[in-house]
């Protein structure tokens, strides 16, 4: 099965499709067709089940556009970059490390500086992909990702589509503190659109300009708290460490979550949602021999990773990420506390107060007020922060300071630095966040591609798209063998039930019984039910499952209930016409 096979199947089957192909299409941007949308929110229904609701998180929906401040705050203004070489003959784009990465047997391309990267163009004597004209000694330039926007009219401020939903949250953090009464840990979800403006969008739905995230941040006192290891202590992990892939020959570690976090390997909170995302992907029907994790380099970290592990899955002979399970630290919750008016910490209050050395100063303004002019508050704010993290500076007889990029040197003895005994109830807490953050259309890429399955039935080469039956986004089909003879009707009356029950049902009487399932298979619907002359009399349908295309003879009675129970996992197919076990 090729890429091809699979978007051909794709768009003739209301899967996905490039958006506004009545106008030419427009470069990464995709819209779900009936089929795809379904699948799509049960992907999603299916995640906030397993990270939100399962593991006592709440969900919130932020804005996807944002005023600047917040990105310049977060780093997104400076450092959210791609490579990007513009051929010099026809004007193409193209994002300079996945030249290397498709043309060479190099991975990982993102890791290198710009510099080594054009080194590398050039060594490989690599092309444009458009025009065949040479790329060798071109320019490598970093270009940010984020759609710039005005937020109202006229002298209107600028704004951004936000990159990641993550901004929406940690932004928001102050209020959703009080909302979790101010006790740590809690977790924040959202899934929404996310935008950046992708140099060379490719595989369809695997790298667009707007996509899907479902994102958790969760927030810990990094002290105190402990992830619930033992709930997934022996989920297998196939780990790909960042050692093994810069050494020759580096393979796969393999070991349980334990094992991962008692060796040091992971981040036990990392390590946690490793294993929780383990069970996750499983469950929805990604093929775990095409499945790995593996742990960022460093020079591929995003700037506000301490650590990260990439879950990957193998699509069309290739690794994509589907998920990042980052360790932020606290950079952003700093990063806001330090530009913003309000406070990012977490106020902790001790069972006893304890008596403790607090560093103070009571700058004399007398003196930085001639010395400083305008800049003598701000540099009275800076030597107070300065005592709060790090008192040894005063130890000398001049303490410097930076403000607005400037350094000033102030006489100790005019800073009133002192350090005094004082009792404190409590102490303010900057919490850490970890962050399992998922791709949905990738992962629903990878779901379709994974199900995609031929085979020979009746002599017939048979497509077959094999869902999970607790994602497939038509569930049941059901069929009048013919629709005569009220065949039809009970066939419709059927449909209506099923639907009233809550399953999606495609009811369906064109064409032959055969061609009806092949359509159903092809679409990845897992059962189907037909109505035939024995229905009439009996008061029984056949019920057929898509991959083995093996059937039963049930009672329409009992139809509803036994979809369920194969909905949710509770029964087997194989089971329906097991004899019942003994008494």
């Amino acid at each position: 099965m090729s890429r091809a096979d699979l978007v051909e199947l794709a768009k003739r089957r209301g899967y996905f499709f490039q958006s506004a192909g009545a106008y030419g299409g427009v470069s990464g941007f995709y819209t779900y067709g009936p089929e795809g949308a379904t699948l799509k929110q049960n992907v999603e229904d299916s995640w906030r089940d397993r990270f939100q609701v399962q593991e006592g998180h709440r969900e919130i929906d932020a804005p996807t556009v944002m005023p600047e401040p917040v990105f310049e705050a977060s780093g997104h203004l400076d450092t959210f970059d791609d490579m990007l070489v513009e051929c010099p003959e026809c004007g193409e784009s193209h994002r300079a490390d996945h030249l290397i990465e498709d043309n060479t047997d190099i991975e990982e391309a993102e890791s290198f500086a710009p510099e080594k990267v054009m080194d590398l163009i050039e060594e490989n004597d690599l092309r444009c992909p458009s025009c065949d004209a040479e790329l060798a000694g071109v320019e490598v330039e970093d270009f940010n990702l984020m759609f710039e926007t005005n937020i109202g009219p006229g002298d209107s401020s600028p704004g951004y589509l936000r990159p990641e939903t993550a901004q929406g949250i940690f932004v928001e953090f102050p209020q959703l503190a009080e909302y979790a009464r101010n006790q740590l840990p809690f977790g924040i979800t959202q899934i929404g659109k996310a935008y950046r403006n992708e140099i060379s969008p490719r595989k369809s739905i695997v790298r667009t300009r707007e996509f899907t995230q479902a994102e958790l941040e969760h927030f810990i006192d990094p002290t105190e708290d402990e992830p619930p290891i033992e709930r997934v202590a022996d989920v297998e992990l196939k780990l790909y460490p960042a050692d093994e892939q810069e050494k020759e020959g580096g393979d796969y570690v393999e070991m349980t979550v334990e094992q991962a976090v008692e060796e040091g390997v992971v981040n036990d909170w990392v390590a946690y949602y490793l294993g929780v995302g383990k069970e996750w992907y499983e469950s929805i029907g990604v093929d775990m021999d095409r499945f790995r994790f593996r742990q960022h380099l460093s020079g591929e970290l995003a700037h506000y990773a301490a650590d990260c592990w990439d879950a990957e899955s193998e699509v069309d002979g290739d690794w994509i990420e589907i998920t990042g399970f980052a360790y932020r630290s606290d950079y952003d919750l700093s990063k806001h506390d330090d530009y913003s008016d309000d406070d990012f910490t977490i106020f902790k209050q001790y069972d006893e107060p304890k008596v403790v050395e607090r560093a103070t100063v009571d700058p004399d303004m007398s003196y930085l007020g001639p010395e400083f002019g305008g800049k003598a508050a701000d540099i009275g704010e800076a030597l107070e922060t300065l005592a709060e993290r790090d008192r040894a500076a005063f130890d000398g007889e001049d303490v410097t300071v930076e403000v607005d990029g400037e350094e000033y040197a102030i006489p100790v003895e005019k800073t009133g630095f002192s350090v005094d005994e004082v009792k404190e109830s409590g102490e303010h807490v900057m919490p850490h966040v970890v962050e399992p953050s998922i791709g949905i259309d990738r992962v629903i890429y990878t779901v379709l591609d994974h199900a995609y399955a031929e085979d020979e039935v009746e002599g017939e080469t048979r497509t077959r798209l094999s869902l999970e039956p607790s994602v497939a986004p038509t569930f049941v089909g059901v069929f009048p063998l013919m629709d005569k003879d009220g065949m039809g009707e009970q066939a419709r009356e059927i449909t209506a039930t099923l639907r009233e029950a809550g399953f999606d049902v495609t009811y369906d009487d064109s064409g032959n019984i055969g061609r009806r399932y092949r359509r159903q298979d092809e679409v990845g619907t897992p059962f189907c039910v037909t109505v035939d002359y024995d229905s009439l009399e009996e008061d029984t349908v056949t019920l057929r499952e898509r991959d083995s295309t093996e059937q039963v003879r049930v009672p329409i009675s009992e139809v509803p209930d036994m979809l369920a129970d194969l909905q949710t996992g509770e029964t087997t197919f194989e089971n329906l016409d097991a004899p019942a076990p003994e008494q």
